[in-house]
């Protein structure tokens, strides 16, 4: 606490507990102090941050291998449920031609393949997702150290984030928005080389994040 702020206030309660205080000498009148320099005006940027994480050449080389990763998950998924499918309009054309006890069999086995289907699909949906977050978490980090040196040089005093639909910003104009400055800066320190482009009509060659865009203003 500054000194000068406790000597006032023991001087105040001493004064307000009926204490003697000594006189103090006369003072010289005190010199105006200087007016307060004023402040820089503040410089905003907007950053779709989410999907610059993604795009830096790390998060598309990370995410592309956690899909590598899970993909023999997902085709065993997509045999399953194309089998249960199979066996549905089997049961549903041949139905009147079976017995009752054939009947209730190829339900059951139907029933028994959909729950299996659906545990199956929950449990890697929650483990792609796990394993998402923690790559995202560990590659944002780094993204953000990059992007607040970034915003330092240049001056920048407040960025926002309008990666969410409901982002507060309404309107910014393009050179407010330096998502792609910070994917740029960013894939120059680490290094990584941009990943080759996926063959067309190759599994996920439409799903890759297109170029973070700034925002617009929202309709009301």
């Amino acid at each position: 606490m500054n000194r000068s702020f406790v000597l006032a206030l023991s001087l105040a309660s001493a004064m307000a507990a009926g204490a003697q205080l000594p006189s103090a000498p006369s003072a010289p009148a005190a010199t105006p102090a200087a007016a307060p320099a004023p402040a820089a005006p503040a410089k905003i940027a907007v950053i779709a941050f989410k999907a610059a994480v993604a795009q830096t050449n790390e998060g598309q080389r990370d995410l592309g291998d956690l899909e590598k990763k899970f993909m023999p998950r997902e085709n065993q998924l997509k045999a399953l449920n194309d089998e249960v499918e199979t066996l549905t309009k089997q049961l549903q054309t041949q139905g009147a031609t079976l017995n009752d006890a054939e009947r209730a069999s190829r339900a059951k086995t139907i029933d028994e393949k959909k729950k299996k289907l659906e545990r199956d699909a929950t449990d890697a949906r929650n483990d792609f997702q796990q394993e998402m977050g923690e790559v995202y978490n560990t590659l944002a980090s780094k993204v953000y150290d990059v992007m607040s040196a970034y915003a330092q040089q240049a001056g920048y005093t407040l960025i926002l984030d309008v990666s969410d639909q409901q982002s507060p910003v309404l309107f910014a104009t393009q050179n407010t928005d330096i998502s792609k400055a910070v994917i740029e800066a960013y894939n120059v320190k680490s290094g990584v080389p941009a990943p080759p482009p996926p063959p067309a009509g190759a599994p996920g060659a439409q799903s890759r994040p297109s170029a973070p865009k700034p925002a617009t203003p929202a309709a009301h």
